[in-house]
């Protein structure tokens, strides 16, 4: 059954055929075509047509990307074929010749079973009006073509043969639109064409079309050429003139360099020792060949020198308010960097020439210490420039190398500044603690010289072999731990430690900084985007787990982009309110549950406090006590340090034995296990000590250790808590984690002045003296607090230890 709309069909003059639909290919009558065919539907109607009459419809789809097209998806005027060959391969696709016979347009379409089948009516081409004219046009195509194959040499020339014996124009047109070079969309239109003389209109004004531009290739291929031979001959000449000269011993060329390279040392600021030593470079030079290797060297090592701005200075902006703002404006929090540059802005205002300082940035990765120098240079108005020091492990990248080695060059610092153009640039040496050292010497013991005020002024780069004036250069370091930065150097560098972000900082640094440049950078508006306080809040607790910003910065990102790509679909006035309910389906799957305490208090399991590269962390120290022989094992990735101050705490617990109503021999008969769960990195350092001695007794003692407390500290043998560093960075991580006590050494409350007064409101900080305070509060008593003092003193001390 027929189906699809009848244009006007005749009735029994249509003509049923099966339909093989083809991909970017147009076939005209009088073509014949090989074809590959693949799809099941077209190899039923290929077998369909061979097996009748081997007449077939083509018709070319309106996109090749549908894999089954149907009516609508052809075009309804194709070519009636014969297939005149069909040969099955091996991967059971279908290999056939076909020969294009005539046009036609569908009038219905026919589902068969395996195929689809149109009705068609042929079309008829109408008798030309005026055969003059057809004849004049017929010749002006011959003659255009001709000209069109002589300058395009892809068509063989044999097809002029075959057109000499084609007299009809509807087929001297359709075999020349098969040779020309049509789109896909063209040779469509020119099929539905049927009038034969407009077809050769549009084939006659294509190929002169084409012919203007080959001809324009043409020329521009001469001009190339001739301009090509043009160089290759002033080359010769060229080399010929210059082995003329060398034979008369002529060198103008070289006499003239010679001079501009005295005139640029006469006009050039330089210290006197530079002047002395180019002047007898120069002196040498002149006696040299102008070929020679070593002419080369004197040449690069007199351009190095005067290419240095050797008492060129940026004019220093001393404005102490405008730095304030520019500080402020790109930076927030970091006050203890800012006072510092403004201090010296202020020195330098009252003292007409001070050493620039000399400042190390320690702090996790993202809280802004290398962006931070580029605002540094900005607000003093100085030139900036970036030495990365991570993995450098030659001392000549700092001092440079000798003359004597083939291919030696400055050092980075020299090179820095002649790329600066100034001698009192903002010079960022980024991650100074990630030096490396091997045979080739060290660069931290290069460094000792560039950043020590006493020495600077006189630095002298191997390969110059001149001393330097590097007093005026500021120098700011970063680095994420001191470890790494060895310890006569630390003792050249002003310290200063950028902590980990609070909660409250992270927000609004995110809301102040982060999120408009992340609506600029994304080409949003700011009403393309808004995000509220409670998803920023959620990104920070549950996406990101870090002291900086870096990662925040990339989830923000992340949220801008997936509004992006919504404005682009919906239209400019689309906008977004992104909330901590639908965060979830911009972001997905938060990677960090929200950090919770323990659901009740237990035995043996103590939070400690530490500093790692990226801020404070709170790990869980697990100890179990099962019988044994007075074995004491620590696992984790614990370093030396901490394992020494687990034998100083179960030492203590010796001690204390009596008090906390441990039997006598305890430790003969007991394994203690110690184990740092979850921690990748090496674990060292003496300030887990009371945490490690709180978990043991716990666990010695079966009194569970309350769950809301965490703790740091050194513990001695004595039993006394020791000081430790990084309080402020142990505190956030308690905070953040919802620690409602932490207990510290009574000798850092000095230290606690760096903790935000949001925090210390929030968290109760308990300062503690000796290890029975810290197990009074943080055991679980059946007493209640201050029970273990009470047995204490009931009982009295065993060991004498002073209190």
């Amino acid at each position: 059954m027929f189906f699809g709309k009848l244009k006007g069909s005749k009735g029994s003059d249509a003509l049923t055929l099966p339909l093989l639909p083809l991909r970017d290919l147009v076939v005209f009558p009088h073509m014949v075509v090989p074809l590959i065919v693949g799809r099941e539907r077209s190899r039923a109607a290929l077998e369909a047509a061979f097996k009748g009459d081997k007449q077939i419809f083509l018709t070319a789809q309106k996109t090749g990307r549908t894999a089954e097209p149907g009516p609508d998806d052809v075009h309804d005027v194709g070519t009636v074929a014969v297939v005149i060959q069909m040969l099955r391969l091996p991967d059971d696709n279908l290999k056939v010749l076909i020969e294009g016979k005539h046009r036609a347009v569908v009038k219905a379409w026919q589902e068969g079973e395996s195929h689809l089948e149109v009705a068609l009516e042929p079309l008829e081409e109408p008798a030309p009006q005026d055969p003059a004219e057809v004849e004049a046009l017929v010749r002006s195509v011959r003659t255009a073509f001709e000209q069109y194959v002589k300058l395009n040499k892809s068509i063989p020339p044999e097809i002029l043969l075959r057109l000499e014996s084609i007299d009809e124009p509807s087929r001297l047109s359709d075999t020349l639109i098969a040779q020309l070079g049509f789109k896909h969309e063209e040779r469509q239109d020119l099929l539905e064409l049927v009038n034969p003389e407009a077809r050769l209109d549009r084939v006659l004004r294509f190929v002169e079309s084409e012919i203007e531009i080959l001809q324009v290739e043409r020329k521009i291929k001469s001009r190339v050429k001739k301009q090509m031979e043009k160089s290759q001959k002033e080359y010769y000449l060229n080399e010929q003139m210059q082995a003329i000269q060398k034979e008369l011993g002529e060198k103008d060329e070289f006499k003239a360099e010679l001079n501009e390279l005295e005139r640029r040392i006469l006009e050039k600021k330089l210290s006197e020792e530079a002047v002395e030593r180019l002047t007898r470079e120069l002196r040498k030079l002149k006696m040299m060949s102008p070929m020679s290797a070593e002419a080369a060297v004197v040449r690069n090592y007199i351009d190095w020198v005067l290419s240095l701005p050797w008492f060129d200075y940026s004019d220093e902006s001393l404005d102490i308010e405008d730095a304030a703002r520019v500080l402020d404006e790109d930076h927030y929090g970091l006050t203890k960097v800012k006072e510092r540059i403004l201090e010296h802005l202020a020195v330098s205002r009252l003292v007409d020439r001070q050493q620039g300082p000399i400042l190390c940035l320690v702090g996790p990765p993202g809280v802004g210490k290398t962006s931070l120098a580029r605002s540094v240079a900005r607000a003093t108005n100085r030139a900036f420039v970036r030495q990365a020091l991570g993995g450098v492990r030659d001392e000549a990248e700092i001092r440079g190398h000798r003359r004597t080695y083939i291919g030696a060059l400055p050092g980075k610092l020299i090179q820095s500044l002649r790329k600066a153009g100034s001698s009192n640039p903002v010079m960022l040496l980024d991650e100074i603690d990630k030096m490396s050292t091997d045979f080739r010497g060290d660069p931290s013991a290069a460094l000792l010289e560039v950043l020590d005020p006493e020495q600077n002024d006189s630095f002298v780069d191997h390969y110059l072999d001149l001393d330097y004036d590097l007093s005026q250069v500021m120098f700011l370091c970063t680095a994420n731990t001191l470890a790494g930065i060895p310890e006569a150097l630390r003792d050249r560098l002003e310290i200063i430690q950028l902590p980990g972000y609070t909660e409250e900082e992270k927000l609004s640094i995110a809301r102040r900084y982060l999120i408009p440049k992340q609506v600029e950078r994304n080409g949003l508006k700011p009403d393309n985007l808004v995000l509220t306080k409670q998803a920023v809040q959620r990104v920070i607790r549950e996406y990101t787990r870090e002291s900086g910003v870096r990662n925040l910065e990339r989830e923000l990102a992340k949220v801008a982009r997936k509004v992006a790509k919504r404005v682009v679909w919906k239209g400019p006035e689309t906008h977004v309110r992104v909330t901590s309910d639908n965060l979830q389906k911009l972001l997905g799957v938060p990677p960090f549950a929200e950090a919770q305490l323990e659901d009740s208090d237990e035995v043996g399991l103590v939070q400690g406090l530490a500093v790692s590269s990226t801020g404070g962390v709170v790990l869980n120290i697990e100890v179990t006590a099962v019988p044994g022989s007075g074995r004491l094992i620590l696992t984790g990735r614990l370093g030396e340090t901490l394992r020494e101050s687990a034998q100083a705490g179960l030492s203590y617990i010796r001690s204390r034995a009596d008090n906390l109503g441990l039997k006598k021999g305890f430790h003969t008969q007991t394994d203690i296990h110690v184990h740092y769960p979850g921690h990748s990195a090496n674990a060292d350092g003496p300030s887990a000590g009371i945490a490690m001695v709180t978990a043991m007794t716990s666990a010695l003692t079966g009194i569970a250790v309350r769950r809301d407390i965490a703790m740091t500290g050194e513990v001695s043998l004595r039993g006394r808590v020791l000081p430790i560093g990084g309080v402020k960075e142990k505190i956030l991580a308690a905070h953040r984690k919802g620690v409602a006590t932490v207990l510290i050494p009574q000798q850092n409350e000095k230290d606690l002045e760096d903790v935000p007064a949001a925090v210390r409101a929030e968290i109760g900080i308990e300062l503690v003296r000796h290890m029975d305070e810290v197990l009074d509060q943080a055991l679980a008593w059946k007493g209640g607090r201050g029970a273990f003092a009470r047995t204490e003193r009931s009982v009295g001390f065993q060991s004498g230890a002073p209190r």
